[in-house]
């Protein structure tokens, strides 16, 4: 029975190292064999089969390079034996033990020797302990000095090694061992401690690392630089005994220095980015079924994670946040996100200046009223409704719009700036005219925006009143990037990822991102509404986001009281939004940097600086136009290709008076599109009623 053999084996060990242990073999001669005979629990399972190692998993930006290690307590990265140089592992072995290759999985000399240097000593000075053994405890058991622990340790360390080569066993210590700082294994702490790997290790170094498994804590260089060169100098001793280093070189590692910690990694935006994509491996079920297994597995399960960032873009983005918020004491801050329209891909994120104090993102978490930036949504309402951009509408402030809520009810509106009068929806789109845009919203109603806007890529939950149109409900700057982005892509909408790629530890990839896109807008739609916001950007409120050599779609947004401040725009090949505000809440932006903060100052030139830097010096791509025949009845998505009734007289489509500008004769649609709303709109007849809100610029959101 092979259990008994091993029982033979280690009692004529015990006995050989002395009686008194012997008869405590004896004594726990039933323990001895239900450790050989069964599983670590007891259940008759193979007690061999060691669980994998616990593995760092590393974070990758677009280009290879590393943007974050993710692990718990052991930050280990497992390195094959094959990698690690001779003269390290033997430096491991003279500091641990130096006859490994020579004795079995217990060394009979070694135990004799400590046990008469303990007993002369009166005390545990020194071990017997083989490396096979040594690893039986770190990974297998307990460091508690009990005797059943013991012959446990023992009578196990013989199993493994009739299950495994020494070399298998010797690269499992290697990378199983701590040495201190967090970091588990050769590699890891080559890193830590020399910053380099662990194939490129001098034999001083390497000495070193091997004279810290002993005391990772007692001999750290960094905190116990005295007992450190003591122990490392212990070991150099020993392999000049032993042989296997010159005495001139054993002299000269002697005088060479302790490594002393490298300088503390400034924290980067990109932080916040990475603890997006730790979030959202947290809650993905390809990762794991159960929060547990998901947790394992990002923390150690040695995972390569391949993300969207480009780093070029994500230094730019900081720069540029960095270069234009003026220093209010952390008072203000701005957040940026820009996302590839083509795919979703977010390549750059700002979500604060200080992720080390505050970990809140304020570009993925943030949920700020978005102002006159939420506008694009109520315009695509309008166009999928019938309107055109030429169609007027009355614009003049202050504003009075009835029966809101409720009969008796009246809505009070002001512009950002006095005036109006009756201008086209483009006017109204450009100049940023709230009472334009709060009749237009009585007219496609408040429903149709929120349902635009959320298929365009808004994901809160947004409240269904006319002062939707004005940006009074929360977003985040990912929302609005994504949502503008569909416009870039023609009315295609991807939803925006972090994460391309995630590879388990033997290569496979358990995680691919689905880049599929959605046609939510119709290209025709789509274009029309671009050609109205490059407008913006050209003649109107966001002409500070101009970028040279590129024509750029936009919008800026301010809410009431100027608490918070947008410009979201894009191009063919980049969609991006930047808020400002206070991150404690809502405060009034009044005199930051001696102006009052519209989303066409701070936030517009942040735009601009991270978009010129983005956008390169390559060609300029260019939108698409759409159709000659400028305006469109409503383009259904099911029904694009049937040839819609078009018109290119505008008409007044909301006025105080009677319809100005009647239209020519509309033709009857076509039956696909008989549901579709008559061109010929009635003006509103909005009565004398008092205004209650007293006309004041700091009530007046829009720019």
């Amino acid at each position: 029975m092979a259990g008994m053999r091993l029982i033979v084996r280690f009692v004529v060990v015990v006995l050989l190292a002395g009686a008194g242990v012997a008869l405590g073999a004896v004594a726990l001669a039933s323990q001895l064999h239900r450790a050989t005979t069964a599983g670590i629990d007891g259940t008759g399972g193979d007690p061999l089969a060691l669980e994998p190692l616990a593995a760092r998993s590393v974070v990758y930006a677009r280009d290879g390079s590393v943007l974050a290690t993710l692990h718990d307590e052991e930050n280990r990265v497992p390195v094959s034996i094959d990698k690690v140089p001779e003269y390290v592992q033997r430096a491991v072995l003279d500091a641990e033990d130096d006859r490994f290759y020579d004795h079995g999985a217990i060394d009979v000399r070694a135990l004799t020797r400590a046990m008469v240097v303990n007993v002369q000593a009166g005390g545990v000075y020194e071990g017997g302990s083989t490396i096979t053994q040594q690893l039986i405890k770190i990974t297998l058991l307990n460091s508690k000095q009990k005797a059943d622990r013991k012959i446990k340790e023992a009578a196990l360390a013989l199993r493994l090694e009739e299950n495994m080569s020494k070399r298998q066993i010797l690269e499992r210590y290697i990378n199983a061992v701590y040495l201190g700082n967090h970091a588990y294994g050769l590699e890891s702490g080559a890193e830590t401690y020399f910053r380099k790997h662990v194939d490129q290790l001098d034999t001083g170094e390497g000495i070193l690392l091997a004279s810290l498994i002993r005391d990772p804590v007692g001999a750290d260089p960094f905190t116990e630089p005295d007992a450190a060169r003591k122990r490392r100098d212990a070991v150099i001793d020993r392999m000049r005994d032993l042989g296997h280093i010159d005495p001139a070189d054993a002299d000269r590692m002697k005088g060479g220095p302790l490594p002393t910690p490298g300088p503390e990694e400034p924290i980067r935006g990109s932080d916040y980015f990475s603890e997006q994509v730790k979030k959202l491996l947290l809650v993905d079920p390809r990762i794991g079924a159960s929060p547990k297994e998901r947790y394992t597995a990002v923390f150690r399960g040695g995972l390569s994670i391949h993300t969207t960032l480009d780093p070029a873009m994500q230094q730019q983005a900081e720069q540029s946040v960095a270069d234009i918020v003026p220093d209010t004491a952390g008072q203000f801050r701005a957040a940026l996100v820009s996302v590839d329209p083509a795919s979703g891909a977010v390549r750059a994120l700002v979500g604060g200046s200080d992720f080390a104090s505050t970990k809140f993102d304020l570009a993925v978490q943030g949920s700020r009223h978005a102002g006159s930036a939420f506008k694009v949504f109520t315009l695509m309402a309008a166009l999928e409704a019938g309107y055109s951009p030429y169609d007027t509408i009355l614009g003049t402030s202050p504003c009075a719009i009835p029966n809101v809520g409720g009969q008796d009810n009246v809505w009070s509106v002001n512009n950002a700036e006095p005036g109006g009068g009756l201008l086209s929806l483009t006017d109204a789109t450009v100049e940023s005219v709230n009472c334009a845009y709060a009749r237009l919203v009585t007219l496609v109603g408040p429903g149709k925006v929120a349902e635009v806007a959320t298929r365009m890529g808004i994901s809160s939950k947004l409240d269904v009143v006319p002062s939707i149109t004005l940006g009074t409900s929360g977003v985040s700057p990912l929302d609005m990037a994504s949502a503008y982005a569909t416009l870039a892509a023609d009315g295609q909408h991807h939803n925006p990822y972090f994460i391309d790629e995630v590879d388990d530890a033997a290569g496979n990839a358990v995680v691919k991102a689905d880049t599929h896109g959605e046609q939510v807008v119709a290209p025709q739609n789509a274009r029309t509404e671009t050609q109205v916001l490059t407008q913006v950007v050209q003649r109107g409120t966001g002409t500070a986001a101009g970028v040279q050599g590129w024509t750029a779609a936009g919008k800026t947004g301010t809410d009431d009281s100027f608490k918070n401040a947008w410009f979201v725009g894009y191009t063919p090949t980049l969609s991006t939004a930047v808020w400002m505000g206070s991150p404690v809440g809502d405060v009034p932006m009044y005199n930051v940097g001696g102006i009052q903060v519209y989303g066409g100052t701070y936030p517009a030139r942040i735009w601009h600086e991270f978009m010129a830097a983005a956008l390169g010096d390559g060609p300029a791509v260019g939108f698409p136009a759409p159709e000659p025949s400028f305006s469109s009845r409503y383009l259904s998505i099911d029904n694009e290709l049937q040839s819609p009734t078009r018109r290119r007289t505008p008409v007044t489509i909301a006025s105080d008076g009677p319809a100005a500008n009647v239209p020519d004769p509309v033709p009857t649609p076509a039956p696909a599109s008989a549901d579709a709303p008559s061109f010929t709109i009635p003006g509103i007849n909005v009565p004398d009623l008092p205004v209650i809100t007293v006309p004041d610029r700091r009530n007046r959101p829009g720019r």
